[in-house]
C-alpha cells in the first residue's frame, strides 16, 4: 500500500495541475451547476437529514423556532418571499444552523446555549437566511461540486478515488468568505429589525459563541463564522439603521411573541 506521505504529495501534485489546467481548457465551466441542480441535491440531503437525525423531545421547541423564522421570512423580498420555506429542529448538541437553497432552515438544538433568546435566535436564523438569498450558497455549492469533480480526476489518476473524495470533503471545501460573512451579517440584522426582533442581541450572540469557543468547547457555528473584533465593530456600526428599523416595527405592533406560540 502507498504510504501515506506519498499519496498526500501526489494529490497535492495532481490538484495543483488539475487547477490550472482545467480553467485554460474552459472544460471547468462544463461542471458548473445550475440553479435547480443544487435545488435537487438539496432536497436529497435535507430528506436523508430529516429521516436520520432524531427531533427534539420537548414538542415546544418546533413551534417556537418556526414563528421565528417565520418572522424573518416574512420581510423577505421575492422571489423568496414565494419560497414555501420548511423548517426544522434537529436534537443535536452542535451550536449550528443552516438555511439551502429552496427554502430549507435546519437548527440544531445546541445553539440554544449561544442564542438564549428569541431575538438571539433571530439573529442566527436571519444570517444564515441572508447567506441564501445574496447567493452565497449557491455559489458554495458550486464550488463543492468543483471539488467533486477535482477529486474524481485526482482518484481516477491515482486509483486513490476513495482517499481523495474524502480528502476533497475536509480541505477543498472552503468556508463562506469574510466578505459573505459580513454581507450576512449586516443582511440579517436588517432581516431581524425588520421582523421585530432587538438587533442588539446579535452582539451577546457573538459573544457567546467566541466564550464558547474560549471555553475550549470550539463551535461548529464558529468554524465557518468567525468572532472577532472587527466583526462585533462592522455590527455595531451597522445598528443605527437597524434599531431605526425595529423602533418602526414597534411603533406598527409588530414584535413576534414566539414564547407564547407554544
Amino acid at each position: 500500500m502507498m504510504p501515506a506521505h506519498v499519496r498526500r504529495t501526489c494529490f497535492k501534485a495532481l490538484t495543483a495541475i488539475v487547477a490550472i489546467l482545467l480553467p485554460l481548457t474552459g472544460v471547468w465551466a462544463q461542471f458548473s451547476m445550475s440553479e435547480r441542480e443544487i435545488e435537487r441535491a438539496v432536497r436529497v440531503e435535507w430528506l436523508n437529514m430529516k429521516r436520520s437525525m432524531p427531533r427534539p423531545a420537548n414538542p415546544a421547541i418546533q413551534p417556537f423556532v418556526e414563528c421565528v423564522a417565520d418572522a424573518l421570512i416574512a420581510t423577505l423580498e421575492e422571489p423568496y418571499s414565494s419560497i414555501e420555506w420548511e423548517v426544522v429542529v434537529f436534537d443535536d448538541e452542535s451550536l449550528n444552523a443552516f438555511a439551502m437553497p429552496g427554502g430549507k432552515i435546519g437548527v440544531f438544538t445546541g445553539i440554544f446555549t449561544a442564542a438564549e433568546t428569541p431575538d438571539g435566535l433571530a439573529a442566527v436564523i436571519g444570517h444564515e437566511i441572508a447567506h441564501v438569498t445574496e447567493d452565497h450558497v449557491a455559489r458554495q455549492a458550486k464550488r463543492q461540486m468543483g471539488a467533486d469533480v477535482l477529486a474524481r480526476v485526482g482518484g481516477a489518476a491515482t486509483g486513490l478515488y476513495g482517499y481523495s473524495s474524502e480528502f476533497s470533503r475536509v480541505f477543498l471545501t472552503l468556508p463562506f468568505s469574510r466578505s459573505d460573512e459580513s454581507e450576512a451579517d449586516i443582511v440579517g440584522l436588517d432581516y431581524m429589525a425588520r421582523a421585530g426582533f432587538d438587533p442588539r442581541a446579535t452582539i451577546y450572540l457573538w459573544k457567546n459563541m467566541a466564550a464558547q469557543r474560549q471555553g475550549g468547547e470550539p463551535a461548529e457555528f464558529m468554524s465557518t463564522h468567525p468572532s472577532d473584533d472587527r466583526r462585533l465593530d462592522d455590527i455595531v456600526r451597522s445598528l443605527r439603521p437597524a434599531l431605526t428599523a425595529y423602533n418602526e416595527a414597534l411603533e406598527a405592533g409588530n414584535r413576534p411573541n414566539c414564547l407564547g406560540s407554544n
